[in-house]
Parts: structure tokens; C-alpha cells; sequence
């Protein structure tokens, strides 16, 4: 992981964490399902809150996986509590009752500096700056090590994973798909951010400090990182009016998109859809990802 160039940006990453994985609670959720609670290491640093929900019936063979990345909406006080009590830009019922009602097993963690590991953002990017780290590194750091965790599982299908989030967790879904191979399945909502067109419209500050990547630019470009997707399966939703995700740099990435799975031999892996509506899930985007998954985790098959 080290010897790639990207990974190489994201700052000083621990190294051989234990993944140590303590279960608190398992409890019949009001929703639908049941809703294991968890204190894991996933970082060797702070213990990482997690919820794993799973389908009250029980299966006879592993099911798929569905890596919930919760959003920022500044609201810090949330994190991983969105997985199972829907933000308001978000759709009802929650990802874990939508998720295990398809038969996943879903799951979420508190990234850094959300839920109960809620902290001043402004102040742990400086800190980590300081020490030689990123902010972001270390949340998809965790969420990879998160994986290493989840794939342990017996009720869990290696080879039917995929992730998905709004906003802050659209960004950690394709950058997760970017750098780990594991993923095969990516629906991103309102994320598919172009960093130059960003910089072209004075959106900077759209975003918070935690997507920076110190030199990002000097070597790769946002379609360059998604292009290390190819050709595995992506869906990308996103607001014809969201001022997150300039409607320029949508373009420009699925323009370049289209040509990088067409010269993969497989176009029909990539699919951009405009809603005209703004930073938000509509009940169209979730009609439209709930199919996506559906077909793509239980009815088509996936690599080895």
C-alpha cells in the first residue's frame, strides 16, 4: 500500500494496527433487524464506534456487504447515527432498515471527528498536519481497515462488496473504490466533485477542510483517481443544482469516464444520472440506487 503514489499523499499511515474488535451490544432494532454495536482498533490510535446491522432471518449462505459512509452536513455531533436515523437531506426508512431489508449486511463507523469521536475539525486537521498525517488518509484508512474487519465475517460475501454514501460520504466512497480492490460495487450521491473545475468557480470553501490533500494536484487529477475504479461498477447521482458538485466538472468526469469503461470493453459499468434538484437524496435517487444494488449484488456475479 505504501509504494503507491497516491496512498503517498495521504500522510503518515499507521502501520499493523491490531484490528481488535470488541462487541457491546446486539439488539432487535424497532426497524427491522438486528443492530450490533462495536468498539474496534482499527488505527492503533482511538478506538472507532461502529454499528453493523444484519437481516432478522436468518441465511444459509454469506450475504452481500454494504460499507454505509455517513455524511458531514456539519453536523459532528451525528457520524455513524445517521446509518440507522436518516439526515435531512436524506430519504427514509434509514440505510440499515433499506440495506438489510435487500438481505445485506450493512455497517458504518464514526470517522474521525463525528459521533463519539466528535472533535473540533479545524483543530484535528492542524494537529494532524503537524504530525505528519491528513485528515482524509486517516478516514479512508479506517474504513479500509474497517473492511479488513467486515470481510472476517462468516455471514459476509467477499466477493459481493460495495459502498455507498452522501456528500462527504460520496467523496469516501469513491476514493475507497479508488484504492481498494475489494470494493466491487460504488454508488456515490451528491460527491462527484472535479477539483480544478472547484478551483475555476471559487467553491473551495463548499467543502471542508477534511477533503484537502496537501500536492494532490501536482499529481493527479480528480479523473485520474476515478479512473483507478475501472471497471469495476459505479453509480454516480448528483443534482442537477448542487453547488457542491459544480454541473462542469460532472461533466467533465463522466465524460472521461465513459471513454476510460468503453476502452475497458464494459460502458454499461459506469453510469452518471441528474436529478434537478440540489445537495440532497431524492426518492428517485433512492428508487434508482436500491435497483442498482439489487442487480448488481444479487444478480449478477461478481469477480473473483
Amino acid at each position: 500500500m505504501t509504494t503507491d503514489s497516491l496512498w503517498q499523499l495521504l500522510g503518515d499511515l499507521p502501520e499493523n494496527p491490531s484490528l481488535e474488535a470488541r462487541l457491546l451490544s446486539k439488539v432487535e432494532h424497532p426497524d427491522g433487524y438486528y443492530l450490533e454495536s462495536w468498539s474496534l482498533d482499527l488505527n492503533g490510535e482511538e478506538r472507532v464506534p461502529a454499528y453493523i446491522a444484519t437481516p432478522l432471518t436468518p441465511s444459509e449462505t454469506p450475504r452481500p456487504l454494504v460499507l454505509v459512509n455517513h455524511s458531514h452536513g456539519g453536523m459532528y455531533h451525528i457520524g455513524k447515527t445517521e446509518f440507522i436515523t436518516p439526515s435531512h437531506y436524506l430519504q427514509g426508512p434509514s440505510y440499515a432498515k433499506t440495506l438489510t431489508d435487500m438481505g445485506c449486511v450493512a455497517a458504518c463507523i464514526d470517522m474521525w471527528g463525528f459521533g463519539d469521536r466528535m472533535r473540533k475539525e479545524s483543530e484535528m486537521v492542524k494537529e494532524m498536519l503537524w504530525r505528519g498525517k491528513v485528515v482524509w488518509g486517516m478516514m479512508v484508512y479506517d474504513n479500509m481497515r474497517f473492511l479488513d474487519v467486515l470481510l472476517k465475517r462468516q455471514d459476509v460475501d467477499s466477493q459481493k462488496v460495495a459502498t455507498i454514501g452522501m456528500s462527504m460520504g460520496a467523496l469516501q466512497a469513491w476514493w475507497l473504490g479508488a484504492l481498494d480492490e475489494r470494493v466491487h460495487v460504488i454508488v456515490d450521491m451528491g460527491g462527484q466533485v472535479d477539483a480544478e473545475t472547484l478551483l475555476r468557480q471559487g467553491y473551495l470553501d463548499k467543502h471542508g477542510f477534511y477533503s484537502y490533500v496537501p500536492g494532490l494536484l501536482k499529481h493527479f487529477t480528480t479523473l485520474e483517481i476515478q479512473s483507478r475504479i475501472v471497471p469495476r461498477k459505479r453509480l454516480c447521482l448528483v443534482g442537477s443544482h448542487d453547488r457542491n458538485c459544480p454541473l462542469e466538472g460532472v461533466t467533465i468526469l463522466d465524460e472521461g469516464l465513459k471513454k476510460a469503461y468503453e476502452a475497458a470493453g464494459v460502458p454499461e459499468n459506469w453510469q452518471t444520472i441528474l436529478y434537478g434538484c440540489g445537495h440532497q437524496e431524492t426518492a428517485e435517487m433512492r428508487a434508482d440506487w436500491i435497483a442498482f444494488l439489487q442487480k448488481e449484488l444479487f444478480e449478477t456475479e461478481q469477480p473473483a
